[in-house]
């Protein structure tokens, strides 16, 4: 089992209520995609399994051990088996692409090892070929703050799967990307999940982009899970009944999306 929430609930310190009674159970090696209207829940939900929020009530189980039951080392420890995709990455403006990759292991390695990476990177081959993947080789020496946001999320993705997680979250992954380079993306992870049999993890704005890649889909709205279904089985009446009153957001995304461009000297 990969992970296991068993009537769990979030309410933050100013007392709103982001989830509630939340039962799920996801295996290792399962592609989920998660979807609902904005506010449902969904970052929530995934900012728990990574640990960065601790359940207000009810059981968390993650990669077989209770999270919020461990020291603090051992929690960190846990952290490294666990890859996080944000949809704006953060990815300091002057870093390197090559040193933004390479801390995908950071967790992993000695602090000599993790020093010495910031001087010179240590498997410039690794994130070369983990960029080749997400057609970013070129980009290996460039800052981050000359990359469009596209190209920012494909650069955050890449360093995920340098660090070979365990298990992949990725929240809201190719919001900047227009559909085309989306569906690519998505397929690489995918890809990589199927390939080494880890569990994946993935909220997404556009349904039709979580329809086609993933097998399993669960529909959050106001912090409550409204269905757990394969594609096949997901009407378009329930659609409606989960984007009600927010149904633009289940339309498919028939524009791309603009590019951010920052243009600044090299650095």
């Amino acid at each position: 089992m990969s992970l296991r929430l068993h009537g769990v609930g979030l309410t933050h310190a100013n007392g709103q209520v982001a989830l509630s009674e939340i039962d799920l159970t996801i295996q290792r090696g399962e592609r989920v995609a998660i979807i609902g209207p904005s506010g449902a829940g969904k970052t929530s939900l995934l900012r728990l399994l990574a640990t960065s929020l601790a359940p207000s009530v009810g059981e968390l189980s993650l990669l077989g051990q209770q999270p919020w039951q461990l020291s603090a080392r051992k929690r960190q420890q846990l952290r490294a088996h666990i890859g996080l995709i944000h949809q704006a990455p953060p990815l300091p403006p002057r870093q390197r692409v090559i040193t933004a990759v390479l801390a995908g292991k950071l967790g992993q390695w000695s602090l000599g090892k993790s020093l010495l990476n910031l001087l010179h990177p240590v498997d410039m081959p690794g994130a070369q070929a983990a960029l080749a993947r997400l057609d970013l080789a070129e980009k290996l020496f460039e800052c981050c703050d000359q990359l469009s946001g596209g190209q920012l999320q494909r650069v955050g993705i890449a360093r995920v799967l340098y660090q070979a997680p365990e298990l992949i979250l990725a929240d809201e992954p190719v919001s900047a990307m227009d559909p085309v380079l989306a569906g690519h993306t998505l397929s690489v992870l995918n890809q990589e999940a199927s390939a080494r049999g880890i569990t994946l993890l993935a909220s997404l704005h556009a349904v039709e982009l979580a329809l086609a890649h993933f097998p399993r889909i669960i529909g959050v709205r106001e912090g409550r899970i409204v269905f757990d279904l394969p594609p096949s089985a997901i009407s378009p009446s329930a659609l409606d009944s989960l984007y009600a009153n927010e149904q633009l957001q289940a339309l498919p995304a028939s524009l791309p999306a603009a590019p951010v461009s920052v243009h600044i000297p090299r650095c």
